[in-house]
Parts: structure tokens; C-alpha cells; sequence
């Protein structure tokens, strides 16, 4: 009997002491983990949100970007940090492409993290420096990569991100064959479409949307199935005639495998709470994303979907990591 009362008194403190961390919780500044370069993205979404939540969690909200092979260097460092509510990690679709180009990620998506929310839903646009690429339409762009194949380049923000298989995706589709050029995330791709050092991107509205809009760069097409209220003249792929292009690029919060699952709950319903604010909707609406409300056992379901949908197009493109 003792031994009984020992186990249960023990557990009775564990659970105690659970409850008492999730409503003391945050006491100290907490830390995202964004693994791609600074002005991509991910910044445009992972940066808003944050300053947000400072208000709701009287705490301060650091970013730390981690940038390196294809957003899977920094989601290593976010996997093993102590899971203590104190580090999430704001990942994006790129996660669940990367188990198909990257043979031994040091993490799993699935397994070493827990899925805390959506925060963001922007389409891909097709976007082309104006000087470069005479195209005014997806149907002249199409017809100039197909006079001059191989020769046309296309930045992407790393390799295995949804950036680079939106551009494979794009030349499976219209028999094109463009020259795919990585970068260390979409903020230095950007900074390259814009000086001209290559053609055009297959970029996500996040970080399109400021260029477009002081016209450094042309949008061609829209790869949704309807068109974004930011942009209402911008036609969407199969209204441009590429019927089937649609990508996305969602991006998402995680908290590290073993984070107490009071904090978890807490930080979620901080995020729904941060999405409903008005600053943020006209933001996001700004960028061609919705507010999602996508969190926990959804989020996770649409992180194994997304898995095997972009490891069928990886294995039709025949995409490597030698080859980009």
C-alpha cells in the first residue's frame, strides 16, 4: 500500500505541477524558430503574428532565422530544443516536401513535433522580371521558355521547398525546361528576380505580393483556383490556360515532441485569437492569404496529406538534390 500511495502522490504532483506551469506560462520571452533567411515568406506571416501575440502573452516573442537546406537546418535545431514552451518552430509546406528529396533528414516532421496551428494559406504567383522576360501572359511566357529551352531560370528558396516544386510542377504541366537556381529562402531569391539576375519565380503571394505591387516585378498568374482579392485583375493559372496548377504555401506553427500539452492548448488558442484580430486580416488579406483556422489533429492531417502529395510530384519530376 505504501508503494501505491507513493506512485499515486507522485503522479498527483506531476499533474499538479503541469497544471501549475501551463497557467504561469509564459514567464520569460519565447523563441521562434524560422528557418529560412530574413524578408522571405515566412518572416512576412511569422513576424506579424508574433508582434501579436507579445500583446496577448505580455512576453516577448524573438525570431530566429535558421536558414539552410531548404528550411530542414533550422526545423533540426527547433527538434532538439527543450520542450519546455519556451521555443516552436514556424515551418511551411517545404516540411512536408523535404522527406522526399532529403534521404536522411536528422528530424521527422511527423514524429518530432507537435502541430500547434495554420497560420497562413497564400497561393503561388508567377512572377517574371520586366526587363528579362518580355511575357505579358502565362501563354507567352510558356512560348518563350519553350524557344529557348533551358536557357530561362527560375530562383526558388531552396531546394526540396514548395518554391522549387511549384517551378517542377510548372514545367511537368507545360512541357517547359527551365533552369531551377536555389537560394538560402525567398528573401535572397527576391533580391536577385529584382536586380535581373534570373528570369522569373514560381513564388508564394507572402513575399510577391510588396514587389508587385511597386512594380519591380510582372505577376503573370495566380496558382488558385480563384483569384486573390489583393489582386482582382490577376488571372489564375487555368483562366491563363495551364488547367491543374494550383500550389499553395501554407505556413505553420509546431511546438518540439514532449512540450506539456497545457501549453500547447494555451499557445493555440493564442494563435486563433491572434488571427481574428483585424491588423492581422487586412495583413494576411494583403499577402493573398486567408486566416486559417486549422489546428492540432487537422493540421496534422493535412501535414500527412501534403506529404504524399508532393512526394508523387518529386518521383514525377524525378527531382534530386544533384540536379537542382
Amino acid at each position: 500500500m505504501k508503494k501505491i500511495s507513493l506512485a499515486l502522490a507522485a503522479t498527483l504532483f506531476a499533474a499538479t505541477a503541469s497544471v501549475a506551469t501551463a497557467q504561469d506560462w509564459p514567464t520569460k520571452p519565447i523563441m521562434f524558430v524560422v528557418p529560412f533567411a530574413a524578408g522571405g515568406g515566412t518572416d512576412a506571416f511569422a513576424r506579424p503574428l508574433a508582434q501579436q501575440l507579445d500583446k496577448q502573452l505580455g512576453q516577448r516573442i524573438l525570431i530566429d532565422n535558421r536558414a539552410g537546406a531548404g528550411g530542414t537546418a533550422g526545423a533540426a535545431i527547433a527538434a532538439k530544443a527543450p520542450a519546455d514552451g519556451y521555443t516552436f518552430f514556424v515551418g511551411a509546406t517545404h516540411h512536408t516536401i523535404a522527406p522526399a528529396i532529403y534521404p536522411k533528414l536528422p528530424y521527422d516532421i511527423e514524429k518530432d513535433f507537435i502541430p500547434v496551428a495554420m497560420i497562413s494559406r497564400p497561393p503561388h504567383v508567377v512572377v517574371v522580371h520586366p526587363g528579362k522576360v518580355q511575357a505579358k501572359t502565362l501563354a507567352e511566357l510558356i512560348a518563350a521558355a519553350k524557344a529557348n529551352p533551358g536557357k530561362m531560370t527560375y530562383g526558388h528558396a531552396g531546394n526540396g521547398t514548395s518554391h522549387h516544386l511549384a517551378g517542377e510542377l510548372f514545367k511537368l504541366l507545360t512541357g517547359t525546361n527551365i533552369l531551377a537556381v536555389p537560394y538560402r529562402g525567398a528573401g535572397p531569391m527576391m533580391q536577385d528576380l529584382v536586380a535581373g539576375h534570373v528570369d522569373m519565380a514560381f513564388d508564394g503571394m507572402g513575399s510577391s505580393a510588396n514587389q508587385i505591387t511597386s512594380g519591380t516585378i510582372r505577376p503573370l498568374a495566380v496558382a488558385a483556383n480563384a483569384r486573390v482579392k489583393a489582386f482582382p485583375d490577376l488571372p489564375t493559372a487555368a483562366e491563363a490556360g495551364v488547367q491543374g496548377y494550383e500550389v499553395a504555401t501554407w505556413y505553420g506553427l509546431w511546438a518540439p515532441k514532449g512540450t506539456p500539452p497545457e501549453i500547447v492548448a494555451r499557445m493555440t488558442k493564442e494563435v486563433q485569437t491572434a488571427l481574428k484580430d483585424p491588423a492581422i486580416v487586412e495583413a494576411w488579406a494583403k499577402n493573398g492569404s486567408d486566416t486559417p483556422d486549422v489546428t492540432g489533429d487537422a493540421f496534422a492531417k493535412v501535414i500527412a496529406s501534403d506529404i504524399a502529395r508532393w512526394g508523387k510530384v518529386v518521383k514525377d519530376a524525378n527531382v534530386k538534390l544533384d540536379g537542382n
